[in-house]
């Protein structure tokens, strides 16, 4: 679902970021109202979870891969506008040090994974646990329902982007400037794939998460209502080791061959296609500055250990970067914060 640079039209990019900033810079406003400043490591250790999660694809019966992207857990556990805010850090990281999604393409990943799977997720959530109390089975079975569902509508967004281009954006003759695959083709394409694989992963991830959760800290639950909870240092240490044992994992993401539909290659569209649409040529390598491309080490990935060690590598930058730009907003927050109490006590002189 990582739409690569090329593959939309300009116009097209530049809508989708609009849109999505618009919508990030509320959940912004909101999220600082309703997730202090000691609390902000755990929302890093979700979108640390979204992170490696993407990087378990899963084969698909056509050939292609997909994978589950942990946004409905985090809608539910910190409500859809502070789930926006982990997976978009995600996304971003993803696209910039690793090249997975462009970064024209941004705000059309964003609008996908970090705003329809979650709010969509946690709507249905919603409506299914009700004002069920926090060990209550309905609250999983929502869970799974809303994360099914969410993920297959982002899917049907993402294919709706591609299958819109050919119709919106060609030559004189009807050649696709973009993507050449049009809505009959990219919708089902999209939809199959998470329908079947990928969809019924993010609901069993999430789930089993919350399942563990009700049973070892609920308090974690109740975090937005709450924004003055917080787990124990000791449990939050806990969730990160976790994360670092599933990080170990993520080389099992090269076991399923094949790549996912919609990211193909310039080199893959045209031993398909027999030409490569003129867009996708010009804006296809748009972004040459990856760390880490591909989640590997350039010129030494010509075996699966090598190929596993980058994917290894990958894992842990990631996780460590995730980190760090939790600790500088920690670190701004608290900043603010310091200076607003400074300024009503010299008010109050």
């Amino acid at each position: 679902m990582h739409i690569p640079d090329g593959y939309l039209s300009p116009q097209t990019d530049a809508l989708m970021g609009i849109v999505s900033a618009s919508v990030l810079g509320i959940a912004a406003k909101k999220t600082s109202k309703t997730l202090s400043a000691r609390n902000i490591p755990l929302l890093s250790v979700g979108a640390a979870f979204c992170f490696t999660l993407m990087m378990f694809n899963v084969p698909i019966p056509d050939g292609t891969t997909a994978h589950a992207v942990g946004g409905s857990l985090l809608a539910v556990l910190f409500g859809p506008w502070t789930a926006a805010i982990g997976v978009s850090i995600a996304l971003v990281i993803q696209a910039i040090f690793f090249g997975d999604g462009g970064i024209l393409a941004l705000g059309a990943n964003i609008f996908n994974m970090a705003i329809v799977l979650p709010f969509l997720s946690y709507a249905i959530y919603s409506l299914i646990a009700g004002k069920s109390v926090i060990s209550s089975k309905r609250r999983l079975v929502g869970a799974a329902i809303g994360g099914y569902i969410g993920l297959c509508v982002a899917a049907v967004s993402a294919g709706t982007e591609f299958g819109l281009q050919p119709l919106l954006f060609h030559t004189a003759n009807g050649t696709p400037l973009y993507s050449p695959y049009g809505l009959n083709v990219a919708v089902p394409a999209m939809l199959f794939a998470h329908a079947t694989i990928a969809g019924p992963v993010e609901a069993v991830v999430t789930t089993l998460v919350l399942a563990y959760l009700q049973r070892s800290n609920p308090a974690l639950l109740e975090l937005r209502n709450n924004r003055e909870s917080t787990s124990p240092a000791l449990r939050v240490r806990k969730y990160v080791i976790g994360l670092l044992v599933i990080a170990v994992f993520t080389p099992l993401g090269l076991l399923a061959s094949g790549t996912a539909w919609g990211e193909g290659s310039l080199e893959d569209i045209k031993s398909t296609l027999g030409f490569v649409p003129a867009g996708m040529q010009k804006f296809g390598d748009f972004w040459r500055h990856a760390l880490l491309k591909d989640y590997g080490i350039a010129g030494y990935d010509h075996t699966f250990w090598q190929q596993a060690l980058g994917y290894l590598l990958s894992a842990f930058v990631g996780l460590l970067l995730i980190g760090l730009i939790a600790l500088a907003i920690q670190r701004l927050v608290r900043s603010r914060k310091s200076g607003q109490r400074q300024v009503s006590a010299n008010k109050c002189k």
